[in-house]
C-alpha cells in the first residue's frame, strides 16, 4: 500500500476534497491554544499547513515516505512517548487503517490534552462497495456509535461531535486512485444521488476528545 500512496502523493496535495472544508476549519478551531501538535497520516499535509498557519508547531507522520512526513510510521505504531503532544489530529484517513482500534488507542496515548478525529462515516453498504471499488486500500467507514465507542475505549472523554456534508469534484475523486472505465461507472451507480452535477457529497464527522474530561 505504501508504494500506492507514494504514487498518489501529488494528487492529494492538490485535492480539492482535502485542501479545504468546514471539517478542516473545525479541526483548526478545536486546536486553538495548543503549542505542539501531531498530524497522523498527514497525506497532502493540509492539516499541518493550517495548524502551522495558526501558530502551532506540528510534527507530521505517515506510512508513505512519498507524502514527505517528518516521521514515517503507521498510525497503529506511533514512535512517540506518552503525552508528547497538546493535540493529536487525524483527518480523512482512518478508514484506511488496518486496525483502527489500535490507531485510536495510540493517538490517545501520545496526546496530553486533545484528540481530534475527522473522517467519513458509514453511509450504507452501497457506498462502502463504491469506496472499495474506487480504492482497494479502503478498509471501511464507521458509524457515529462506532466512533464514540472507539474513543471511549481509550479512556478519553468526548467533548464535542459535529457532522458535515462534504461536497467535491467526483471526477477528481475517481482520478486520484486511477478508477476508470467500468469500475468508475459502477462506482457512480452505487453512489446514486450522492453524485449531482459532477460533484459527490459524503457525510463526515469530527470528534474532539480530551484527557481528564
Amino acid at each position: 500500500m505504501t508504494n500506492v500512496w507514494n504514487e498518489r502523493a501529488s494528487m492529494y496535495v492538490e485535492s480539492d476534497a482535502h485542501r479545504t472544508g468546514e471539517d478542516l476549519d473545525t479541526l483548526v478551531e478545536w486546536a486553538e491554544g495548543a503549542s505542539m501538535a501531531l498530524d497522523v497520516a498527514t497525506g497532502g499535509g493540509h492539516v499541518a499547513r493550517r495548524l502551522r498557519e495558526a501558530g502551532i508547531e506540528v510534527i507530521t507522520c505517515d506510512a508513505a515516505p512519498g507524502m514527505h512526513p517528518d516521521v514515517v510510521c503507521t498510525a497503529e505504531s506511533l514512535p512517540f512517548a506518552d503525552h508528547s503532544f497538546d493535540v493529536v489530529a487525524c483527518r480523512t484517513a482512518a478508514h484506511h487503517f488496518v486496525d483502527v482500534g489500535m490507531a485510536v488507542s495510540e493517538m490517545a496515548r501520545v496526546t496530553r490534552g486533545t484528540l481530534i478525529l475527522v473522517d467519513t462515516v458509514y453511509m450504507g453498504d452501497d457506498v462502502e462497495a463504491a469506496e472499495k471499488l474506487r480504492d482497494p486500500s479502503h478498509v471501511r467507514n464507521y458509524t457515529d456509535a462506532e466512533w464514540r465507542s472507539l474513543v471511549a475505549d481509550t479512556g478519553l472523554g468526548i467533548d464535542e461531535v459535529r457532522f458535515f456534508e462534504h461536497t467535491f469534484d467526483f471526477g477528481a475523486w475517481l482520478a486520484r486512485t486511477g478508477c476508470e472505465g467500468d469500475d468508475a461507472v459502477r462506482a457512480k451507480a452505487l453512489l446514486g444521488d450522492r453524485v449531482v452535477d459532477g460533484r459527490l457529497t459524503l457525510a463526515k464527522l469530527a470528534i474532539r476528545a480530551v484527557r481528564g474530561f
